[in-house]
């Protein structure tokens, strides 16, 4: 004989709440039908208690069996059915919650795609503040090469940013007083006297920002084309050892003409 439970769980309103943790309206049916008798049920016994139609119930039941909501026996040939109890329920809905949530956490740790587009972006004030929202954003390394009164409004995040162990390689044009040891310094010559402005930003080696004066004006392009990070990584060392060089060698290279023109005629 079959028995009704008194529980108020899983009376005339249960099957929303059921739907409400990710189960079908036949799945909340049949569970009801199971957890609301105190014996196992066949399939027939299901179908009548649940209403659920006998084409389905198969299909449902195996549904359930995969989530690990009900139990299953065989006794003289015949499949029985029982309902995991609510306790065990609930403790299964809070273990899966918790389970979803770390999954969740995962991917948003997950990186963006990479994008190798060239992005244009013109004046100035959008410019500085691009290369400051990435300057914010880096996390391992840093190159930056400009001119010293350019740099200056950066200063603060790049001597925060070595302070917190990123690695930050400055090439700068003009006095750059800062506690970072890794700073290349060009003292400009008088006749530089086609000397152009630019600037250089490389960060976590994955996204370049470089920003030159054309026309008057600020231009810019952004991007995480390997090949252009690579170039641009190598021309901010070429500019760094240039200036070691021609530091070091100064007397030797300006008094040798040709040597002296070839230098001068360069980018900085």
């Amino acid at each position: 004989m079959m028995v009704l439970l008194p529980t108020k769980w899983l009376s005339k309103g249960s099957k929303t709440m059921l739907q409400q943790f990710g189960f079908t309206q036949y799945e909340s049916q049949v569970y009801q039908a199971l957890i609301t008798v105190d014996q196992p049920l066949d399939a027939t016994g299901i179908v009548k208690g649940s209403g659920v139609p006998r084409s389905k119930v198969y299909e449902v039941l195996h549904r359930l069996s995969e989530k690990g909501m009900i139990l299953e026996t065989t006794v003289e040939k015949k499949r029985l059915y029982t309902a995991l109890p609510i306790e065990s329920i609930i403790e299964k809905l809070k273990a899966d919650f918790e389970t979803n949530v770390q999954k969740l956490r995962s991917t948003q740790k997950k990186e963006a795609p990479k994008d190798d587009r060239v992005w244009t972006l013109r004046d100035n004030h959008s410019i500085q503040a691009l290369l400051k929202d990435l300057l914010l954003q880096s996390s391992q390394s840093i190159f930056i090469s400009g001119w010293a009164d350019d740099l200056a409004a950066f200063l603060p995040i790049l001597e925060q940013k070595y302070a917190e162990g990123i690695t930050v390689n400055i090439h700068v044009i003009g006095e750059f007083p800062t506690a970072i040891p890794t700073v290349s310094t060009l003292i400009p010559d008088v006749q530089h006297a086609s000397l152009e402005r630019s600037r250089i930003l490389i960060v976590d080696e994955q996204e370049l920002l470089f920003a030159g004066i054309e026309e008057s004006k600020w231009q810019a392009i952004r991007t995480g084309s390997r090949p252009l990070l690579k170039f641009f990584t190598e021309f901010f060392y070429h500019d760094v050892a240039l200036t070691e060089i021609t530091q070091r060698y100064r007397d030797t290279v300006m008094k040798d003409q040709a040597i002296r023109d070839v230098l001068l005629n360069l980018r900085y």
